[in-house]
């Protein structure tokens, strides 16, 4: 698995691409908006005018999402005279040009909920690269901002050799049950490695004093085994198998994959925060959300569990589809996500499941 070229949102403008398949995503946007807030104030009060300001989205995907934050950051700039310059960016397979194409109605719209003011100015730029790489000059960038990203590990653990035909975490493709303990363990070295040089990579380009925001999909219990995205993933894995079953999917593709996935518990982000001594942390927070992108409920029932199958089995495709694709091949992908759909209906009729998510805000020391 190669995750520059192999990983990017499902792209287009149909039923099953990212673009109309990320309400969940732009939920978390929402519920993030005053830490982001919080954020941008205190730099635009550090920074003397005339200056501005640099941004950077990273893992911005494509479509509405990417220029809402945009948007939330111009609109907690007002009344600061900066100008403020924006970098998107994801890795080279991402949908640039939809972005691209979308800015002339986005600046439109920024004007006009400036009434009686205008926006500060404000330039776009794509940047594709892999966050897990250098991407800015040293010092250069004001702020990272990152949502539903960090979830993702820069390669599947290291260690687990497919090559080698020693398949260790047979018949899963994330920690499940029967992980072993071993397989366990390097996922959380993956996990923490890629922190580290995540936070020592941008530690070097910010300035001093520099934010970031960084939301990602983690887990409420310190126990791995019962990570929020063990059962989502568990139910995909129960779907390949149900393909092996029927003799569409190979069982040594099945026990050769393995997901770039990890979502860590808000200690263990802490303590690498900590041992990377580079940055503070201003605030952390855990909130939950339904698996089902449409279903804005508290309460504890699922109403609809079939049509949350369907609309929870959408959201995964959008994102899953091209690590699928090029793994098990396209042929199969339909019949994959009508079976996870029906396993994720069923689940859903006797337990509703959150997704766990952790918003953390640090400053450059």
């Amino acid at each position: 698995m190669k995750m520059d070229t192999d990983f990017h949102m499902a792209e287009g403008e149909g039923e099953t691409s990212y673009i109309n398949n990320s309400r969940l995503q732009r939920k978390a946007l929402f519920e993030t908006k005053r830490v982001l807030q919080k954020a941008v104030t205190r730099l635009c009060s550090a920074v003397q005018p005339p200056g501005n300001l640099v941004v950077a989205d990273l893992g911005c995907s494509s479509g509405e999402n990417t220029l809402i934050f945009v948007s939330e950051v111009i609109d907690a700039m007002r009344g600061y005279p900066l100008e403020v310059q924006f970098f998107l960016n994801d890795l080279p397979g991402n949908d640039f040009n939809y972005i691209f194409r979308s800015l002339e109605n986005f600046k439109k719209s920024a004007a006009a909920e400036h009434q009686g003011g205008t926006p500060p100015p404000f330039y776009i730029s794509g940047l594709p690269g892999s966050y897990y790489t250098r991407l800015f000059p040293s010092q250069s960038v004001h702020l990272f901002h990152s949502s539903y990203c960090l979830h993702w590990r820069s390669q599947p653990p290291h260690g687990l050799d497919v090559n080698a035909k020693t398949y260790l975490n047979k018949g899963n493709i994330y920690i499940a049950k029967t992980t072993p303990l071993s397989v366990v363990k390097l996922y959380q070295d993956q996990f923490q490695m890629d922190l580290l040089l995540f936070l020592r990579l941008r530690y070097e380009e910010l300035v001093s004093g520099g934010q970031m925001v960084l939301t990602f999909l983690g887990r409420k219990n310190e126990d791995v085994y019962e990570g929020d995205l063990n059962h989502l993933v568990g139910l995909l894995a129960q779907s390949v198998q149900s393909l092996v079953h029927k003799g569409l999917a190979q069982v040594e593709k099945l026990d050769a994959f393995n997901l770039p996935v990890y979502g860590p518990s808000v200690d263990e982000v802490k303590a690498v925060v900590r041992e990377s001594e580079l940055f503070d942390i201003n605030s952390v927070k855990l909130f939950e959300s339904n698996w089902d992108p449409y279903d804005d409920s508290e309460g504890q029932g699922v109403q609809h569990s079939i049509q949350s199958g369907v609309n929870v089995a959408k959201s995964i495709r959008a994102v899953m589809e091209p690590l699928f694709s090029s793994h098990f091949g396209g042929s199969v992908l339909d019949e994959l996500f009508k079976e996870y759909a029906r396993s994720v209906a069923k689940h859903l009729e006797s337990e509703k499941t959150m997704y766990s998510v952790i918003v953390l805000s640090l400053q450059r020391r």
